[in-house]
């Protein structure tokens, strides 16, 4: 009988490239909509991927969970928000699912889990997002299961949300954002893939592989206003990059959370995406046994389509 790997969140940017980058074990697939469902068997299918098993789930109903769970050995927890709504929480999203997964997996067979949290989380943090995601990381670690927490900051992907974004910036002749020389240090999807296959196969083989919170960027730090020039330039585009003042941003987004369940924008938002994200990521790869990749490749594979 195969490996299993339990993935919460499987739907997501991050969930699907780790479905199509898979190795020589099975997937339980936990999605929380029917849409979602739909949506990944078309992705699966499409792909021609074998083997995964795509199951929609409540991820606060514990005893489900635990069911499916009875027959993997390692978890991946890809669940989370950076902008939260009227029906979802961050304490809903981070902290109660977290719980409930932990819980319903202790006592199982599943030797590891693997965790990808934000850079800048912690559980003091006046951002309620980075507050949250403390939170859940302190579970992690704090539970019976060995836990490898992935702090990152944002993610460039082929298709991805970050990545369309950062591509309309560039192709605008004129790009507003909120503070343009907040610092960003992109990392590509591929690597948080290789990251979790690698240690996926320590932990299946019985091998030390690392546990607690890691730290990993991309190997370039750089103002969000050259990395919009950056792309910009790599298209064959010009822009000029317009600064606007955070305090407009946070009054804009206090409104709209007034006036909308669904907000655009959120004041934790905003902060999370304002926040600056300049490490040493050497340490950490060393350890995860990884090689970055750079930024002009990483914005190339991203970025030309």
């Amino acid at each position: 009988m195969r490996d299993k790997v339990l993935v919460t969140g499987a739907n997501g940017n991050l969930g699907k490239k780790f479905i199509l980058s898979k190795g020589d074990f099975d997937i339980c697939a936990l999605v929380r909509s029917e849409k979602a469902k739909n949506d990944l068997t078309s992705f699966v299918q499409a792909n021609s991927i074998e083997d995964v098993q795509i199951v929609k789930c409540d991820y606060l109903d514990v005893t489900s969970i635990k069911e499916l769970a009875s027959s993997c050995r390692y978890a991946l927890h890809l669940v989370g928000i950076i902008k939260e709504n009227k029906h979802n929480k961050f304490d809903l999203v981070h902290k109660q699912t977290t719980k409930a997964v932990l819980e319903a997996i202790n006592g199982s067979d599943i030797k590891k889990t693997c965790y990808i949290s934000i850079l800048g989380s912690k559980v003091s943090s006046r951002n309620t997002c980075f507050s949250s995601r403390g939170i859940a990381e302190k579970l992690f670690i704090d539970s019976d299961i060995p836990s490898l927490i992935l702090q990152v900051p944002m993610v460039l992907g082929e298709d991805d949300y970050a990545s369309k974004s950062l591509k309309k910036k560039a192709l605008s002749r004129f790009g507003f954002t909120f503070r343009k020389f907040s610092l960003e240090q992109p990392i590509y999807a591929g690597d948080i893939i290789k990251v979790i296959n690698i240690d996926i196969g320590r932990s299946l083989e019985g091998d030390l592989s690392p546990s607690g919170i890691k730290t990993l960027a991309g190997p370039t730090s750089l103002t969000r206003e050259k990395l919009i020039k950056k792309a910009a330039k790599l298209l064959g585009a010009r822009v000029i990059v317009f600064s606007l003042p955070l305090f407009l941003g946070y009054g804009l987004a206090r409104i709209f959370e007034i006036l909308f369940s669904n907000p655009p924008i959120s004041r934790s938002m905003l902060g999370v995406l304002d926040h600056d994200d300049v490490i040493d990521p050497l340490h950490s790869c060393k350890e995860l046994g990884i090689e970055l990749t750079v930024l002009d490749t990483m914005l190339e594979t991203t970025l030309i389509s």
